[in-house]
């Protein structure tokens, strides 16, 4: 069969992808082929006006659009503008399109009256869903994962932060270098003066595709080794925190939820506070102190969110083990939210995960319900009930942070003590304990025995307690 236009020619594979490239060029500011692997390791998804689109498979119609209001609110923290969002009732994504084929056509028409230059799904999307979309719509298809690592790639501003979001980019793009340009696929040579060759065509016989595959992997086991590397400081540094007297406090909780704001007010630190999903990327640790004059260091971690892509788990998995070593997790809560339960049991679900990757035990959990001056007095009602053991604060008024300390300050027991006594000479196993377990200040010989001021292990001070001197 012959093209209509070009009689004697058939069309070639080459004329039929720019065909199909020149209607990707529909998005305005995207690049849709991969020149060059920076474009990997920096792309940003540029995103203007966008179309959410969700499938609701489960839970209540109230849950369906508390999640996409959120994914309206990483979009917005993208820096996108939100059109429209929609939602279909299904059993479970359709695995062509991911909202089947009707409504496809439909989000099209949606598409086309909103002038949006680019649909976000409320999903992690395979990459023939993202291609069988974008054929549909005709403009820009990005799912969830690539909104959040976008938003990550936007915020990391120190060198393992930025190593870290570039590798989960990598890990994430990897397998979806499907046809972002037909020609990734043509083979960079052949035979010399083979047919169907030609100047350009001739050389190594790897493809386009390839070559960037073998790029990425290199690029990425050396942020691998870079990461491991940086990952070493910081256990060095976590080392010498957790091997000191001084307790160890982590912020975790769900993104926005004012985890920096309450470090602030609980340190007097200045740590940057802004209205914005995960603002706070870098772990960030404060001294402050209890009302009986114990200190305590206090680590700002990252945000957790629902669905928190499995790759940024991965890569930031060195700041997220400061939750491993902690002596207690304050577990800050949105009390203004729509369903802070949900985000409770959404952060408790990436704690197990990296706490079982280290075959240890969490440490004891203290909640805590911020931004009360923002919620709704029947809501409160019902997350106190919900909440028994929870304190309710508000980091911006100050509001209930003196009970905050005080219920910290019950739950941190101390590592040492103080002691005072007086050993006979006949124990001299205990004097040995002493200064092998704990940290001697003065030592006295006296006539009924050693006089020893120290500080001391909490099940040492017991035993030691029948010798203390009045």
């Amino acid at each position: 069969m012959t093209h209509p236009e070009f009689p004697d020619q058939n069309p070639s594979a080459g004329e039929l992808a720019l065909e199909d490239r020149s209607a990707l060029r529909r998005v305005a500011g995207l690049s849709t082929e991969l020149a060059d692997i920076s474009e990997v390791e920096y792309r940003q998804l540029r995103l203007e006006r966008v179309v959410l689109v969700g499938v609701w498979t489960e839970g209540t119609a109230a849950d369906a659009d508390a999640s996409l209001a959120e994914l309206a609110a990483l979009a917005e923290t993208a820096g996108s503008e939100v059109l429209e969002g929609v939602i279909q009732r299904r059993d479970k994504p359709d695995p062509a399109t991911y909202i089947g084929s009707g409504k496809a056509a439909e989000l099209r028409d949606i598409v086309l009256a909103t002038g949006a230059d680019t649909v976000i799904c409320d999903g992690e999307l395979s990459p023939a869903q993202l291609t069988a979309l974008e054929k549909v719509v005709k403009v820009k298809v990005v799912d969830r994962t690539a909104l959040i690592l976008d938003i990550f790639a936007q915020h990391a501003t120190s060198r393992e932060g930025k190593a870290q979001v570039a590798l989960a980019q990598m890990e994430y793009m990897l397998p979806r270098l499907r046809g972002w340009g037909e020609s990734m696929s043509r083979q960079a040579g052949g035979r010399a003066g083979g047919a169907g060759g030609g100047v350009g065509l001739r050389g190594p016989g790897e493809t386009k595709i390839e070559t960037d595959r073998r790029r990425i992997r290199e690029r990425m086991a050396k942020l691998r080794r870079d990461i491991r590397a940086m990952k070493q400081v910081r256990d060095t540094q976590r080392s010498r925190r957790v091997s000191g007297d001084t307790p160890s406090v982590a912020i975790v909780g769900y993104t926005n939820a004012g985890k920096s704001s309450l470090l602030n007010a609980l340190t007097g630190a200045g740590v940057l506070v802004e209205n914005a999903l995960f603002a706070t990327l870098e772990p960030t640790t404060r001294r402050g102190e209890f009302s009986d004059g114990r200190q305590f260091v206090l680590t700002d971690t990252v945000g957790f969110v629902r669905h928190l892509p499995t790759q940024l788990v991965e890569a930031f998995r060195s700041t997220l083990e400061e939750v491993v070593d902690a002596d207690l997790l304050l577990h800050v809560v949105d009390g203004s939210d729509a369903n802070p339960l949900a985000q409770i049991n959404a952060v408790r679900q990436v704690i197990r995960d990296v706490v079982a990757d280290h075959d240890g035990r969490a440490a004891p959990e203290l909640l805590v319900v911020n931004k009360i001056d923002a919620a709704g007095g029947l809501a409160l009602a019902q997350l106190r009930q919900a909440l028994p053991g929870a304190v309710f604060v508000s980091a911006r008024t100050g509001e209930g942070l003196d009970r905050l300390q005080t219920r910290m300050a019950e739950l941190i027991v101390p590592r040492d003590i103080i002691v005072d006594v007086t050993i006979p000479y006949d124990r001299g196993d205990l004097v040995n304990r002493v200064h092998a377990e704990g940290r001697v200040d003065a030592t006295e010989h006296t006539a009924s025995g050693t006089r020893m001021k120290a500080r001391v292990p909490v099940p040492l001070a017991a035993v030691l307690s029948e010798f203390a001197t009045y």
